[in-house]
């Protein structure tokens, strides 16, 4: 337990600048239409993000040992603590001789995405172009001597893809003055950030804006402690040369054109205002020689729906090695899942978030002109797929295939469910989709709903607190790898949380709790029709899923769930994070 909140501190300290932004953060303009900046941000809904640097080609291996987790972090103290002049020098062995520009954004575009931004700068100061005011960079100190960016700019104009730069523009550890980096030049003289901030980043900023054409975006990223006036005058850059270019909020001061959350989440409901998520194809940013924890194609659809479900952009990264070639199973991951989205385009572009504000048991829905497309990740044995709180009328239900004509299905209405009659197997792979064409505009009562078949799922975040309360927690299982939880920890002899949930088919339900602790906990779940069930399970520090029992709903209808605790004595280290209802067969 100490050694995880050691790490989770660490990964607080860390990217606290990020989560500041989260947490001051104010939607701005909605998602379509309004914001006139960006050509592909909006629509487009999809990105490719490069993390790509003289740190791929360590591949998180340092004087034979190697380091877990974010590769562009390995000169760090918290990895590798490499010195600047030893990190530096390893610049002339970085000659990446398999870089194609062409084919990563013909990969691009095979798989769906709109545009490419990648780490022109990162943290460790080496700039990915050619810098005509620092010689820290790709073409001066490397013997590969090309700019590579230059290429990747082209190539995209070719396809049709936007183009934009990840830009460091509060840390960099080897320039002297910036954030985290020397305090003294190479002479012995003090240096400060606006050294740092007006010998480089600014220049350099200029340069990435002024000299590969057309920019759909600059991403900033950890503005820590950077002065306003100088984000500020960042974004004025941009936003002169680059008048059509966004620019991420992670510039700081709320001064971006939108809002980028936190690394690998997909929030659980919808979003307001203009936002994107950034996540990984396997664990890393920059390439990491040892893993191979790729995303599924499934898994990458599944993220990306989710995403513009909530109202979101997806941007998803992939790690060049220290060659310049994107891994393999990374490609033929991403192009496996373009070739879904070339099927069902509509699911992507242009597409509006879910009317019902989050996920559904069997997967997803987005809208799209008027329609409502149904994302099934868990497709029903049963041969009826359970819709609820959907008050419209419906003009047509069919189901789109990857190589027949639609096919239409039949549809009722049970309560305030409607019920979609379905194949017993599913017609698309890995995602099939439903596509609901309603008669009115679409109403829905998006109160959370037990599925027949596969009953729900519910965070914490949906319940209603009384002397405890919800809080939101980020850390990491590997250094820069994040994970996100909702959870209740300060719970108290008379704490309960509460969920509001409709149940369609009145019976007995397996509950399960998802909990942590040290040691055995007692918890009672208990119903608005007076049932309850009590048992005292076994925990440690990591959540896990416990059953508590089968608990009896005598109605259809809307019922209250609410958990407590079972004895009046509370463990002081006693968590909650979800409740799961399952029917029993």
């Amino acid at each position: 337990m100490k050694q995880r909140l050691a790490i989770f501190f660490l990964a607080l300290c860390i990217s606290a600048n990020a989560q500041q932004m989260d947490e001051m953060w104010g939607g701005q303009s909605s998602k379509k239409g309004e914001n006139t900046r960006g050509r592909f941000f909006e629509w487009g809904n999809y990105a490719m993000f490069i993390h790509w640097g003289l740190y791929s080609n360590l591949a998180n291996q340092w004087e034979g040992k190697t380091y877990y987790g974010i590769g562009e972090w390995i000169m760090n103290n918290n990895m590798a603590n490499i010195p600047v002049d030893t990190y530096k020098a390893t610049a002339k062995n970085f000659n990446p001789v398999e870089f194609d520009a062409k084919k990563i954004a013909q990969l691009a575009k095979d798989a769906g995405m709109k545009y490419i931004i990648i780490t022109s700068k990162h943290h460790d100061g080496f700039a990915m172009y050619h810098s005509a005011c620092n010689p820290f960079n790709i073409v001066d100190a490397t013997p590969f001597g090309r700019d590579p960016m230059k290429e990747l700019a082209e190539a995209c104009k070719e396809l049709g893809l936007g183009f934009g730069f990840y830009y460091s523009h509060n840390q960099d550890w080897t320039y002297p003055g910036g954030t985290n980096g020397p305090k003294t030049d190479k002479d012995g003289n003090s240096k400060t950030f606006d050294d740092y901030f007006f010998e480089k980043c600014l220049p350099q900023v200029e340069e990435i804006t002024k000299n590969y054409g057309e920019i759909e975006l600059i991403w900033f990223d950890t503005p820590g402690g950077i002065p306003e006036k100088y984000a500020r005058q960042l974004v004025d850059v941009v936003h002169h040369n680059q008048p059509n270019a966004l620019v991420s909020g992670r510039v700081g001061f709320e001064m971006g054109d939108y809002r980028t959350f936190g690394d690998m989440e997909v929030p659980l409901e919808n979003v307001d205002g203009l936002w994107e998520g950034v996540d990984v194809t396997n664990d890393s940013w920059g390439y990491a020689w040892y893993d191979e924890n790729w995303k599924s194609p499934k898994q990458i659809l599944t993220y990306l729906i989710s995403t513009i479900a909530r109202g979101g952009t997806y941007m998803l990264n992939v790690g060049p090695d220290g060659l310049g070639r994107v891994p393999e199973p990374a490609q033929d991951f991403l192009r496996a899942a373009g070739r879904w989205i070339a099927r069902y385009p509509q699911v992507i572009y242009s597409a509006e978030p879910s009317p019902w504000k989050h996920a559904l048991p069997w997967g997803d829905v987005v809208g799209n002109n008027g329609k409502l497309y149904l994302a099934v990740y868990h497709w029903p044995a049963t041969g009826k797929l359970y819709l609820p709180g959907l008050q419209s009328e419906i003009s047509s239900v069919q189901l789109l295939s990857d190589t027949k004509k639609p096919q239409k299905l039949t549809f009722s209405k049970e309560g305030t469910w409607t019920v979609i009659q379905t194949p017993f197997q599913a017609p698309g792979s890995p995602i099939s989709v439903i596509e609901l064409t309603p008669k009115t505009a679409v109403h829905v009562n998006p109160l959370l709903a037990v599925d027949p078949e596969f009953g729900l799922e519910m965070s914490v975040k949906f319940s209603k607190t009384l002397h405890c309360e919800t809080k939101y927690i980020k850390w990491m299982e590997k250094f820069g790898e994040w994970k996100h939880l909702h959870q209740i920890v300060d719970w108290k002899a008379n704490s309960s949380a509460t969920w509001e949930s409709d149940i369609k088919t009145p019976g007995r339900y397996r509950i399960e709790l998802t909990v942590s602790g040290a040691g055995p906990i007692v918890w009672r779940v208990e119903t608005d029709e007076g049932h309850a069930i009590q048992n005292r399970q076994n925990s440690s520090s990591i959540y896990h899923t416990q059953p508590i029992g089968w608990l009896n709903f005598d109605k259809a209808g809307k019922h209250s769930i609410t958990v407590k605790m079972g004895e009046k004595e509370v463990p002081e280290k006693a968590g909650l994070s979800a409740i799961r209802i399952t029917p029993v067969d």
